[in-house]
């Protein structure tokens, strides 16, 4: 069974930064198209950027330009997503996601494989 497992979450006061890191068991990141979608409660679940196994990034929506940053290291085979300046609307719980599809997309009915999450608080 291959398993996803995030981990960075923590309470952060606004303006702080995170490292959120997500992990595999059992294959190799870079053979998927890796995305982090966050949700908050009440609200749907929302694309925040992704890279694809080919290189290409794509960073969604206001949120993820100029403060949040997706990056991949093969060697640990690890994928981060580098938050910085964070604000109370960034909480959420992080998820990391995995596609077999070469592209991106934001629809998350997309993805095949999900991790549980890990939880962001942003607040002073």
């Amino acid at each position: 069974q291959l398993q996803l497992v995030e981990s960075g979450g923590d309470w952060v006061q606004p303006g702080g930064s995170l490292r959120l890191s997500c992990a595999a068991s059992d294959f190799t990141l870079n053979r998927y198209t890796i995305s982090w979608f966050r949700q908050a409660p009440g609200r749907e679940r929302e694309a925040i950027s992704c890279l694809t196994m080919n290189g290409g990034r794509v960073d969604y929506g206001d949120s993820a330009r100029g403060r949040f940053t997706i990056a991949r290291d093969n060697a640990r085979n690890m994928v981060y997503l580098q938050m910085n300046n964070l604000r109370p609307e960034d909480s959420a719980v992080y998820y990391c996601a995995a596609s077999r599809r070469p592209i991106c997309t934001p629809d998350y009915t997309a993805i095949n494989y999900w991790g549980k999450g890990t939880l962001v608080t942003v607040s002073s």
